[in-house]
């Protein structure tokens, strides 16, 4: 073979050579940046679910730095219940409630007649909790201001019927139709006496979501495991399986007769 074959042949098998190099430099190259790429989408997505979970229970919470409100004739520690039948009953039953709950709504459909008839009979004195747990774990700012519209109803004595009637017209959970003010204006329409300009000053004002913030701070404390939690005399019921109404009734009476 002469020289300059030799030479060519050579020449070729480095021209190979170096394009195989550059061949894996290139597909290092590709693989760097596949890789570089699935990092930042990782960490873009670790981020977000830190934005998520670091708002996860918490609402936009309204004036609730301003000062604290309290509703008239609320009492308890740091008067934070809304109370409802005779002070002197036996027996107390504290509801801790949402009024975006469901299982709120579900509680309160099963034993308004029951809690109705003992209160009336001055057997049983109710303390009511507001909460706002929904609009922390859903979103919005319903449960708050339902709350402060309810503070607001009780400052003129309406507290018990108004509350009723925000269970009994309870939008479906992922409805935040408590956030809007009109909803709980024509809501109070159905209350006697209600829809007045106080009340409607002291809704638009958010008067009361301090109170009300400070009241779900107090349930987050508290260790609760959710919404509602019920307790007569100290004694979750609402936990009791074989609770129902007429349970609940006989425990009362009972109590009452000493």
């Amino acid at each position: 073979m002469s020289e300059k074959n030799r030479e060519g042949k050579r020449t070729a098998r480095e021209r190979l050579a170096e394009e195989r190099e550059k061949q894996k430099a290139a597909e290092k190259r590709r693989r760097a940046l596949i890789v570089g790429a699935s990092v930042v989408c990782v960490l873009g997505l670790a981020a977000v679910i830190g934005v998520v979970a670091a708002n996860a229970g918490k609402d936009d919470g309204g004036d609730a730095s301003g000062p604290v409100v309290v509703p008239s004739g609320a009492n308890g520690e740091n008067s934070l219940a809304l109370p409802v039948g005779d002070a002197g009953a036996r027996s107390t039953l504290t509801v801790w409630e949402d009024f975006r709950c469901p299982a709120c709504k579900s509680f309160e459909d099963a034993y308004r007649p029951t809690i109705h008839e003992l209160t009336e009979a001055g057997q049983l004195k109710v303390e009511y909790r507001l909460v706002t747990l929904i609009d922390g774990n859903m979103g919005g700012s319903g449960s708050r201001k339902a709350a402060n519209a309810a503070a607001c109803a009780q400052n003129v004595g309406k507290f018990p019927a108004y509350h009723d009637v925000l269970y009994q017209n309870q939008p479906p959970e992922t409805d935040d139709a408590f956030s809007r003010n009109s909803t709980l204006f024509d809501l109070a329409k159905k209350v006697d006496g209600l829809d007045t300009a106080a009340f409607r000053t002291c809704v638009e004002n958010g008067t009361h979501d301090a109170w009300v913030a400070k009241s779900n701070e107090a349930f987050q404390k508290g260790g609760y495991g959710g919404t509602p939690s019920v307790f007569l005399n100290g004694t979750n019921i609402y936990a009791d399986r074989s609770m129902t109404p007429a349970k609940l009734k006989q425990l009362v009476e009972k109590n009452a007769q000493g």
